[in-house]
């Protein structure tokens, strides 16, 4: 048996979540990925993954082998790279998880550039609002946005926006603009509920937290930008949830003196994991592409 083969499969099994899926990927047939796990397990004495109706679970013995047989997979690709040299481009698999709205905004349409300089590289995107296992996901990469919770996650800081209050001129020109944080009592706040609905404000040193209120509260970012395009309210956001919107006027900032806490992204890896060349050249480009837009 090719034991880094049958790693490559019983990965691309793992993170696909079916034999068929991984099949596909691997553009060879299902039976031949079928095969190729029952001998591993036979040779490892050991059940992998647990079949069912609902599709495939790796077993404990099968989430840590996933992670070291990811992890020899990297090294291998790894080794290659370094025998070709740096000239010939980054190559395998590279999945990254990120925020729906700010993936779609600023991650998606940039990818095209980053493929081209590596022909030999596939990326696997996972748009979710949700802070996902990374190790159980076989993610290599993680951009999250503000304080990270977990304080023994390995996170680098690649970037920061500015948060800000905006709105659509035509709720301004319905409802009028505020222009201190206690005028936001008399405003339709859409409250994003990750946020919360204490807005902190800074000015000249001076602080001052206001509980907003609205008849709208939503727990993911596409629903607070439909909400406000819609003119249904004001609301806090980063820059980059609204940027598109902010560049063309269609909603604009108010209360341009009080600063609000700036929002930072972060690269989270998996920890213990050594990281890759791949994780990290995309790492390096994303902050690029964001330095080049603030």
């Amino acid at each position: 048996m090719d034991r880094l083969g049958a790693m490559e499969t019983f990965v691309c099994v793992v993170e696909t979540g079916s034999f068929s899926a991984a099949a596909r990927r691997l553009n060879i047939g299902q039976p031949a990925v079928s095969k190729t796990i029952a001998q591993l397990e036979s040779r490892l004495a050991v059940r992998l993954l647990l079949r069912s109706t609902r599709g495939l679970t790796p077993t404990e013995a099968g989430l840590a082998f996933f992670e070291r047989a990811k992890r020899a997979i990297e090294e291998a690709d790894e080794a290659d790279n370094a025998a070709r040299g740096s000239a010939s481009g980054l190559s395998g698999n590279l999945r990254i998880c990120a925020a729906v709205t700010f993936g779609r905004l600023h991650i998606v349409p940039h990818l095209g550039p980053f493929l081209e300089q590596n022909p030999a590289l596939n990326i696997d995107l996972i748009l979710d609002d949700r802070n996902v296992n990374l190790v159980e996901e076989g993610v290599d990469i993680a951009l999250r946005m503000g304080a990270l919770s977990d304080s023994g996650l390995t996170a680098r800081k690649i970037a920061e926006c500015r948060r800000m209050v905006l709105g659509t001129p035509a709720y301004f020109e319905k409802h009028g603009e505020p222009t201190c944080p206690t005028d936001l009592c008399k405003h339709q706040a859409i409250v994003y509920t990750l946020g919360g609905a204490s807005w902190p404000f800074n000015k000249a040193g001076e602080e001052q937290s206001v509980i907003v209120s609205g008849r709208i509260r939503v727990n993911a970012a596409e629903g607070l930008r439909e909400a406000v395009l819609t003119h249904q309210g004001l609301t806090m956001a980063s820059q980059w949830m609204f940027a598109p919107e902010l560049a063309d006027g269609s909603v604009r900032e108010v209360m341009r003196d009080w600063a609000l806490p700036n929002l930072d992204l972060w690269a989270v890896f998996p920890t213990g994991r050594m990281t890759s060349a791949k994780a990290r050249a995309f790492v390096e480009y994303v902050q690029g592409l964001l330095a080049r837009k603030a």
